[in-house]
Parts: C-alpha cells; sequence; structure tokens
C-alpha cells in the first residue's frame, strides 16, 4: 500500500512516516500543499495523510481539487 504524507512539520513527518515505513507501507513525503496536489494528481496512491495548516495549499483546499479532479483516493485530516 502507498500512502501520501502532506505534512510541513518535520518531526511529525519524520515520526508518521517512521511508523508507517515500520508497518510496511510505502510513504512519500512532502511539505507543502502545492506539491501534495502535483503528487496526488500524477501520481497513484491508496490513501493520503494531510495537515490541515500548509504552505502554498491548505490541505482543505488541496482535498476540495483532488475530488473536483475526480481522484477518490482515502484521506486521513
Amino acid at each position: 500500500m502507498r500512502i501520501l504524507l502532506v505534512e510541513d512539520d518535520r518531526e511529525i513527518a519524520s515520526f508518521v512516516a517512521k511508523g508507517l515505513r515500520q508497518a510496511s507501507y510505502a510513504v512519500d513525503v512532502v511539505a507543502d500543499g502545492e506539491e501534495g496536489l502535483d503528487r496526488a494528481l500524477g501520481e497513484s496512491y491508496d490513501a493520503a495523510i494531510v495537515d490541515i495548516m500548509l504552505p502554498k495549499r491548505d490541505g482543505l483546499s488541496l482535498i476540495e481539487e483532488l475530488r473536483r479532479a475526480k481522484v477518490k483516493i482515502p484521506v486521513i485530516v
């Protein structure tokens, strides 16, 4: 299972990604909403974990744009 983690706090991102990898998930970590949107639109993910307060684009607008583009991956906020 491949997960996109969109989190700008390096410490939190590292902690969450480490736990997911230890559970055998493949994890891609990005630090801002624009890059998160680009990745989610351009690559295939089974799920996304998205922070609300992000640089460049907030998490809610990222999710709204994914839904407008008919990307139906499950999202944990």
